[in-house]
């Protein structure tokens, strides 16, 4: 399991990047097996946390996870990627949000994801206080605006390849409000399975 936290600016680039990372097992063995995992590049890991039963001095002399596991499930190792790794955005948002013209357009799509479905994928934009409503037509999903705490949020699902998920409408504002001259974040999350973002490989187990 992976956790990204990205921030990128409006051309795609990347600003900065974090990984969390964790693998979790789920032992079901008799007797006491002792088994090792080996990465093809362990390097990479930065700030690991381990589980109790992990020998830490053959990690820190030969980069092996040994190991005698519990029964059940348990976390064997957390482990954190800093930005200064190059981290590959699975996605990337296409967008135009213009408060002096009232108008707002976003596409969402995948990028690098090794042929791997981008799923669960929700996109929420705050909006300025002066923003009144949006008035928005999904090609697919559902959204909603909060005219209290001023957020759009789009659950957009599963995204399709062949028909890329878009929403594009109008933004009402107050009478007589000042002009809006810089453009809100665009924060999205989204779920890949059985894909590491940061490279990590197990090489043997």
């Amino acid at each position: 399991i992976e956790e990204v936290d990205a921030i990128i600016d409006k051309s795609g680039g990347t600003v900065s990047a974090e990984i969390q990372g964790y693998i979790d097992c789920c032992i079901k063995l008799s007797g006491m097996p002792d088994l090792t995992m080996t990465f093809v590049n362990p390097r990479i890991l930065d700030d690991v946390s381990f589980h109790p039963c992990v020998r830490f001095k053959r990690w820190e002399s030969e980069k092996v996870l040994s190991f005698i596991p519990p029964d059940g499930n348990f976390r064997l190792i957390s482990y954190h990627i800093s930005s200064q790794s190059i981290v590959a955005i699975p996605i990337y948002i296409k967008h135009f949000i213009s408060f002096r013209e009232g108008r707002l357009d976003i596409t969402v799509g995948p990028k690098q994801t090794m042929g791997r479905q981008v799923e669960n994928v929700s996109i929420e934009v705050p909006m300025p206080k002066a923003v009144l409503n949006c008035t928005l037509v999904p090609s697919q999903g559902k959204y909603s605006f909060d005219p209290v705490s001023k957020v759009l949020q789009w659950d957009v699902g599963k995204i399709d390849v062949t028909k890329l998920p878009n929403i594009r409408g109008t933004i009402s504002l107050q009478a007589g409000s000042p002009p809006i001259e810089s453009n809100p974040s665009v924060n999205v999350s989204f779920t890949i399975n059985q894909m590491a973002v940061s490279g990590v490989k197990v090489s043997r187990l």
